[in-house]
């Protein structure tokens, strides 16, 4: 065969490829894939993932609380819609006989749960190299079911931040109202919760990407193995 024809170069690339994509799976399998297992399961095992007392991963929000309005019966001109609507903005109006200023002023920057950031900050690359290494073996299809449950690990990441911050607007907003501070320690511990099974899931899932990996090692070059045949 004419080696400088552009039928042979085609059938080289081809074989080519096919040895890189062996060589990626036989790594992945041989060792990658051990090598996360042992790192999330020790993981598990750190006391961050292990606390007892959900109330040690708590976060304190600190601003001062107002002192109640206390509505008069004064005729300053202002009807009761308009003062409700005062209120609700976070308003104020030193001109009401006998009312306090209902602004609430935090103490600089409200912050997040650093504890669960913390955390939060460690578990997200886990999940980014878990759906890197999907897309690394295409060919085999049960990996996109892998790689979307990765991947939804990330939105549920971005909806406690969001639902939080909502929560945290709510209590400067309305400060007396002790439910939604309550439903902040709520959500931190849900969140937490939540991270610790998806660092287990993440784990679980690398025992699935093994076995896959394993048992389709001739499928995953197969197609290209069968073209580069048919050009001899």
């Amino acid at each position: 065969m004419d080696t400088s024809s552009p039928l042979f170069n085609n059938m080289s690339s081809l074989l080519k490829v096919d040895r890189e994509l062996k060589s990626k799976a036989e790594h992945l399998v041989a060792c990658f894939f051990p090598k996360k297992l042992l790192e999330l399961d020790q993981f598990l095992r750190e006391p961050i993932l292990n606390v007892t007392d959900l109330k040690e991963i708590h976060s304190e929000i600190k601003f001062r609380v107002p002192e109640p309005i206390l509505f008069t019966n004064s005729h300053d001109g202002m009807d009761t819609n308009t003062r409700k609507r005062k209120l609700d903005d976070g308003l104020a109006d030193e001109s009401w006989q006998g009312g306090t200023k209902t602004a609430v002023m935090p103490e600089g920057i409200i912050k997040c749960n650093t504890k669960l950031v913390d955390l939060i900050e460690r578990v997200k690359p886990e999940i980014r190299t878990l759906i890197e290494k999907c897309n690394t073996e295409e060919t085999v299809a049960e990996l996109r079911t892998v790689e979307s449950e990765a991947a939804s690990y990330l939105d549920q990441i971005s909806r406690y931040y969001i639902t939080r911050a909502k929560l945290v607007s709510k209590i400067v907003k309305y400060p007396h109202v002790e439910d939604y501070r309550r439903t902040i320690s709520e959500i931190d511990e849900k969140e937490y919760i939540s991270l610790k099974i998806i660092v287990s899931e993440l784990r679980n899932q690398y025992v699935i990407l093994h076995d896959m990996i394993l048992k389709n090692i001739e499928k995953i070059k197969k197609p290209r193995n069968s073209n580069a045949e048919a050009l001899y």
